[in-house]
């Protein structure tokens, strides 16, 4: 077979969500590592009064783009920003647009969706399942293409055990509940939803599954193949270590852990955390439709479906997560941290919630006490609410492990060459996941919060100053609590004195064994 960097030479390529984070990440790997490739088509609505052309020129302009702008100076002439709204009739596609896909795509990579794990159903279907619809509707009439690939989740079957890497139907009939939710009110969607969703913990996960099977039903003689990523992270290594430009899924609650707000969370410290790196999805999903691009002439009759997993080959799990955490930005703190970075994941509900009213709630509201007495506007409550609206989102993931079969990964990475399987890299088992924790960690430093490294001995200065005043904290209510508890009470004396000779005994102990020779 060719290599991938030749399957995509002269082929004019289809993005949706080419504005969102993995989509970014898919169009820099494309231009940078297939540099044949003819054009580059991108969907992109009117947003906050920017034409498409102004978003995407803003969006190359970010420091992802930094090394194809090195190698490829003239990269961007191969973006052709097209106007589209995915919710509104015909993807809002001009006649004219219309005819220029339906003429020239070779191959749609379709990654548009909601990732908000609360959004109202209704939403939710608009965006990830009538979307999609719309997007096969397209793929229909384009006279030139191979391959459309569409991006799923790993947790689109979450209410399973173990996952196979086959598209599996939804209990409800996608296009009853696509007749039903036209004509009901927000009021009785929201009523319906848990029902509908059944043992799923959201409507993302719901969507994303019906969206997989509507795809199955719909794609007559279409060439498909449908890539499931897990919890997508930073980047392992392109276009360099540690990318990450939001602050969605773990990356707030690590930089809110960084910042000492974060300091209790629900998890399983064995569950397995399936976290993949973006750019193994990437190169995962461009290698998928090489293959299937390829062997589009005696391709299966089922669609072939690749679970990009992490937790069966090279397993990290949540207790792992706490400890790189708390490792990473002790030595290499945020700056203007409200605490020192000290997160616990407790997997028992009720201490849990314990450990959240005092070292969330509390301290929050002490702390907007003090804001209001020095005259600015108190805020720690309102981010601390937001903060535990997330890790309920998340609590669910952090709780449970799942078992995915990743035979369609092993056997796509078996047909790779040798220089494919170097630029397209996605084998995990290379991972080393304390180095990658740690560039996550000083990525979302970087390049969410914008911190220089130059500042880090101003930020270690400023965690050994909350170091201290933690110290004196303690031994301030040490005192407090003698002086009011213990040094008025008989009992509470002699109850001290029991454990403070005690210790003196363990001691004293201790230090004779150690010096004892044998």
């Amino acid at each position: 077979m060719v290599t991938i960097p030749e399957y995509y030479e002269g082929k004019n390529v289809l993005i949706t969500g080419a504005t969102g984070f993995m989509g970014k990440v898919l169009l820099e790997k494309l231009l940078r590592s297939c540099p044949g490739i003819k054009a580059a088509y991108v969907l992109v609505r009117h947003k906050a009064g920017h034409a498409p052309q102004a978003r995407i020129a803003d969006m190359i302009n970010c420091r992802l783009f930094d090394r194809v702008r090195d190698e490829q100076p003239d990269f961007a002439e191969k973006i052709v920003a097209v106007n589209s709204d995915l919710t509104l009739p015909e993807l809002d596609l001009s006649t004219e647009d219309q005819e220029t896909l339906a003429d020239c795509i070779n191959v749609v990579f379709h990654c548009a969706a909601t990732i908000r794990f609360n959004e109202p159903l209704k939403d939710a279907m608009q965006l990830n399942v009538l979307a999609t619809q719309k997007m096969v509707a397209l793929a229909h009439r384009m006279k030139h293409l191979e391959v459309f690939l569409h991006v799923s989740t790993a947790y689109a079957n979450c209410d399973r055990t173990l996952i196979e890497e086959v598209v599996y139907p939804p209990p409800v009939d996608y296009k009853k509940l696509i007749d039903s939710l036209e004509w009901m009110d927000e009021k009785l969607v929201s009523a319906m939803t848990p029902g509908l969703i059944g043992k799923r913990p959201n409507t993302y996960t719901y969507t994303k599954a019906m969206a997989e099977y509507l795809v199955q039903q719909e794609c007559g003689n279409l060439n498909v193949a449908i890539i499931r990523p897990s919890i997508v992270g930073a980047s392992w290594k392109e276009p360099f270590p540690g990318w990450i430009d939001n602050f969605n899924g773990p990356s707030g609650i690590f930089i809110a852990a960084g910042k000492g707000i974060l300091r209790t969370m629900r998890a399983s410290n064995n569950a397995v955390a399936d976290l993949v790196p973006v750019d193994v999805v990437i190169n995962t999903t461009l290698a998928a439709a090489w293959y299937s691009g390829s062997q589009r002439h005696t391709r299966p009759k089922s669609i072939l479906v690749y679970n990009c997993t992490t937790g069966g080959i090279n397993p990290f799990h949540w207790g792992e997560v706490e400890y790189c955490i708390n490792m990473t930005f002790k030595t290499n703190p945020l700056e203007q941290a409200f605490r020192r970075p000290n997160v616990n994941l407790r997997s028992n509900p009720f201490t849990n919630q314990y450990w959240t009213t005092v070292s969330h709630t509390l301290p929050a509201l002490l702390y907007d006490v003090y804001l209001r007495a020095t005259g600015q506007k108190p805020r720690m409550m309102k981010t601390i609410t937001r903060l535990h609206k997330a890790m309920m989102v998340l609590e669910y993931f952090t709780s449970h492990s799942w078992v995915w079969n990743t035979d369609n990964v092993t056997m796509l990475m078996n047909q790779m060459g040798t220089d494919d399987k170097r630029m397209f890299n996605f084998d995990v088992r290379q991972l080393n996941w304390a180095e990658y924790m740690e560039n996550y960690c000083m990525g979302t430093k970087k390049y969410v919060l914008n911190e220089a490294e130059s500042g880090l001995p101003a930020a270690r200065k400023h965690l050994n100053k909350l170091r201290n005043i933690r110290y004196t904290f303690n031994t301030v209510l040490v005192v407090f609590i003698w002086r009011v508890f213990i040094a008025r009470s008989q009992m509470g004396r002699n109850i001290w004195y029991f454990v403070v000779s005690l210790c003196f005994k363990f001691l004293s102990y201790f230090r004779a064994s150690s010096t004892m020779k044998y």
